[in-house]
């Protein structure tokens, strides 16, 4: 059998990228219409020892396919893991420590809504060993906040982000832009505030309507009415001039924060370094003797929880990644990024460089860039147009 490989080991072509931990809880209070991630409302209550429990086995599970790791930046999504009890967020970083080696330095980030934010969990998640909190605030409007079906208000939400503030040194949160009747002038006065507010790092995302969701039947009936992509750009250029302004440029294409206070988990993922995804619906990349390979766990909570107990895990699929799809996935990803990628790794990974008159026709045209070191990045006017520019480079 061949042995497995390590992603920090000298062969593979993202070594240096870390080895990350997702978790995904995947328990709402409610779901707001714009949301497709696997989310589920339990009004019955949830069986937090039960969960843990499965948890634990699944990463047993999964941490013997991945010996030898040690863990840069763990990550507690969903979903709402702020409405886990601190007990249960202890339990599920024990597991992790119990079976791979944790960085002193790891980054230990939990994902928090302003409605289930309470003083005394967040010092317990604190006690936990979380030491990052990215807060779901969304918009600091409440006929905003309504529309978005969250339920919180302005108050709360500005408690939220004091709180978890005085509770923690690393902080984030975010923030949708791009809203029904949304202008720049509206935002810039939106995001000024928040700015004020904003300790070290924002996450800004344009609404995008999804299939499947409340907000896309709203928009196919033509009850819901999102700026133009005229106002759209706007609205990012407005983005792009605050942020640069306050200290926290984009280092990422909706990501901004002060040097040295990006999300690490998230670099991980953009770098294509290699992270275990755990819980329903989770989604992961890892290294094996058998090469990359995606893994995708059950989506349903209660299916993946027998799932769990009948296998060991709830994976439902594992894809073999070709050199192609592994190229493809880096080119994507990093070009994300402010700091672009190293060709090199990409003809790594393809077994063929990228095509370097494309790359000059796009430095041309002004949409991709040389950085020191050889790496190539896309520019402020490339950025926007992204899946275009990955599209060229990649044909």
């Amino acid at each position: 059998m061949p042995a497995i490989m390590s992603s920090t080991g000298p062969d593979h072509p993202t070594r240096d990228a870390g080895f990350g931990i997702y978790l995904h809880w995947p328990f709402c209070a409610a779901k707001c219409p714009y949301c497709d991630f696997n989310s589920h409302v339990r009004h019955a209550g949830v069986d937090e020892p039960r969960f843990l429990a499965a948890f634990r086995a699944e990463i047993a599970h999964t941490a013997a396919r991945t010996s030898g790791r040690t863990v840069t930046s763990i990550f507690l999504g969903g979903g709402t893991p702020s409405l886990m009890q601190p007990a249960t967020v202890a339990g599920l970083l024990d597991a992790v420590a119990e079976h791979w080696a944790v960085a002193p330095n790891a980054e230990v980030t939990l994902e928090a809504n302003p409605s289930s934010v309470e003083a005394g969990r967040f010092h317990g998640y604190r006690a936990a060993g979380v030491n990052r909190v990215s807060l779901g605030i969304q918009a600091l409007d409440d006929a905003s906040l309504r529309t978005l079906g969250r339920l919180h208000d302005t108050a709360q939400a500005l408690g939220a982000i004091a709180l978890a503030q005085s509770a923690f040194a690393r902080t984030s949160f975010d923030l949708i832009y791009a809203r029904p009747g949304q202008t720049p002038d509206l935002w810039r006065a939106e995001l000024s505030d928040a700015l004020a507010r904003a300790a070290e790092h924002l996450s800004l995302y344009q609404l995008t309507i999804e299939p499947g969701t409340p907000f896309h039947g709203l928009a196919a009936a033509g009850k819901l009415v999102t700026p133009d992509d005229e106002v759209g750009r706007a609205l990012y250029d407005v983005t792009q001039e605050l942020c640069a302004k306050a200290g926290l440029p984009a280092y990422e294409i909706s990501n901004h924060a002060r040097p040295g206070a990006e999300s690490r988990h998230n670099l991980l993922y953009w770098r294509y370094g290699e992270y275990a995804g755990i819980g329903p619906g989770a989604h992961g990349r890892l290294v094996t003797g058998q090469g990359r390979v995606g893994t995708v766990t059950e989506r349903s909570p209660e299916a993946w929880l027998a799932r769990v107990k009948a296998e060991g895990h709830g994976i439902v699929e594992t894809e073999s990644l070709s050199a192609a799809d592994q190229a493809d996935e880096f080119l994507v990803m990093g070009l994300r990024l402010r700091e672009g990628i190293d060709p090199d790794r990409y003809a790594a990974l393809k077994g063929r460089p990228l095509n370097g008159n494309r790359i000059g026709m796009l430095i041309g045209d002004g949409l991709l860039e040389r950085l020191p070191g050889g790496r190539i990045a896309a520019t402020a006017r490339g950025a926007p147009v992204l899946n275009a520019l990955v599209a060229e480079l990649a044909a």
